[in-house]
């Protein structure tokens, strides 16, 4: 489609080492050089993050392409924290480029909690509705002047058009492994789904280990590298990557979402589940993995069926 983003080519990672990180940390904040840090464990993919001290993180991008977010990250996080419902991360400072590392980085306080998962949650359906309060005070946020969809965050917000030739190519390659016409046709379905056109605050990747929990009850949301404005059907995949059938209903209700958003939720929720199935169904290591990401076709399959 003509106007259609071009998503480029895979970004081209650094490896950074902790003590390349000890050596920034006391070149530009020596108040800080004293502090252990550690790497964080499944401290995910755009960023190597440490912990710096027993209550700070550092997030370090992994290539140019997330490098774009920190900036981004310093200016509205801040002024985002004082308007939702739950705490997310606040940069406390921002390193610059040097020698011994090309991009800006960020330190931040550390948020204490355990990433979300079904079996850790205490109650599916008040999680949900918690989650869905948080997203309607995002969107509730005056998107004037926020940051548009673009390379910062892959172009969420953006249309789903974007993943359109990566979504086809993964059903290919997953061939006889599951119901590829119906993935098609839900696929279809979001594509043609329309948007408002009314830009709202997003956050880009609600997924479930960018959810803390404290208690089984949602505590924090993290990793705001993917946010920004335009549309927020994006962050309606979690309905089908982690809640339960009631849960979905009732984040729904809360947000009060109509047909047309949820379509295009769906898709951004397919078009996640499988890319997870198209990278882990070859390899044993990775069964865990890929047997989660079907789980999430499946729900989303039965869900799209049973109309």
């Amino acid at each position: 489609m003509s106007g259609t983003p071009d998503l480029g080519p895979v970004p081209n990672r650094v490896t950074v080492e902790v003590e390349q990180v000890r050596r920034l940390v006391a070149a530009q904040f020596p108040h800080w050089a004293g502090l252990p840090i550690e790497p964080v464990a499944k401290g995910g993919w755009d960023n190597w993050t440490f912990h710096l001290g027993p209550d700070k993180l550092l997030r370090l991008p992994s290539a140019s392409e997330y490098a774009q977010a920190v900036e981004k990250e310093h200016r509205w996080l801040p002024e985002l924290a004082g308007r939702l419902p739950l705490p997310i991360p606040v940069p406390l400072a921002m390193g610059t480029p040097s020698p011994a590392y090309p991009h800006p980085w960020s330190v931040y306080r550390w948020i204490d909690g355990v990433t979300a998962s079904a079996d850790r949650i205490a109650d599916p359906v008040g999680f949900a509705v918690e989650l869905a309060g948080f997203l309607a005070a995002l969107q509730a946020v005056d998107a004037a002047d926020g940051p548009q969809p673009g390379v910062h965050n892959w172009f969420r917000g953006g249309t789903l058009r974007t993943y359109d030739a990566n979504a086809r190519r993964q059903l290919g390659v997953l061939a006889g492994r599951l119901d590829a016409e119906l993935a098609r046709e839900i696929w279809a379905a979001a594509l043609d789904a329309r948007w408002d056109g009314v830009d709202r605050w997003f956050h880009g990747d609600i997924a479930p280990g960018n959810l803390l929990l404290q208690d089984g009850k949602l505590a924090a949301v993290i990793d705001f590298g993917t946010c920004g404005v335009g549309d927020p059907a994006c962050d309606l995949a979690i309905a089908w990557t982690l809640l339960t059938t009631d849960g979905r209903r009732a984040f729904r209700d809360r947000l009060q979402v109509d047909d047309e958003s949820w379509a295009r939720g769906r898709g951004w929720a397919l078009w996640k589940a499988v890319a997870i199935c198209s990278a882990t169904y070859d390899d044993p290591a990775d069964a865990a993995e890929y047997a989660g990401a079907r789980r999430v076709l499946d729900e989303i399959f039965a869900e799209y069926s049973a109309g």
